[in-house]
């Protein structure tokens, strides 16, 4: 009976601690959804760039993140607050993630298409180029041919 009573109180403590936490307090300044998800799809590409180009922006005294905060026009204490109150309901933030992730993703596969057409373009220009060479290459050898008979 004792261990019951040990285990049921437990039970209670930890489903309690767990319910426990409050939400953030919705900031006075809080940034809408679709702005955040602005936001987050800068910040993303921004820290993709950092990874290829960290050297072009330290060259040009760029610091990423501030810019993302004047485009905005928002602080760093305006977005940390407004990131956590989303963030606390998992739910919020995964949809404000997914839209950031599908506009990526779309973006992604219209680069892939134009980089597929301007391969495609290419090669067509050097097989042109490489039929009017071989054009050339056999008027010149008509031409030589031609004269070494006469």
């Amino acid at each position: 009976m004792l261990k019951k009573t040990v285990v049921l109180i437990l039970t209670m403590v930890i489903f309690l601690s767990c319910d426990n936490k409050d939400r953030p307090p919705k900031p006075s300044n809080l940034i809408p959804k679709e702005k955040m998800a602005d936001i987050l799809y800068d910040l993303y590409i921004i820290n993709a760039a950092k990874g290829v180009n960290r050297k072009v922006l330290e060259k040009r005294n760029l610091v990423p993140e501030n810019y993302v905060l004047t485009k905005y026009e928002i602080d760093s204490i305006q977005f940390a607050q407004s990131n956590n109150y989303y963030a606390f309901d998992t739910e919020d933030y995964a949809s404000i993630v997914e839209s950031v992730k599908s506009r990526l993703e779309g973006e992604k596969k219209e680069i892939e298409d134009l980089q597929k057409q301007e391969q495609v373009e290419a090669k067509r220009k050097r097989d042109s180029l490489k039929a009017l060479n071989k054009e050339k290459r056999e008027q010149k050898k008509v031409s030589k041919d031609s004269t070494s008979i006469k």
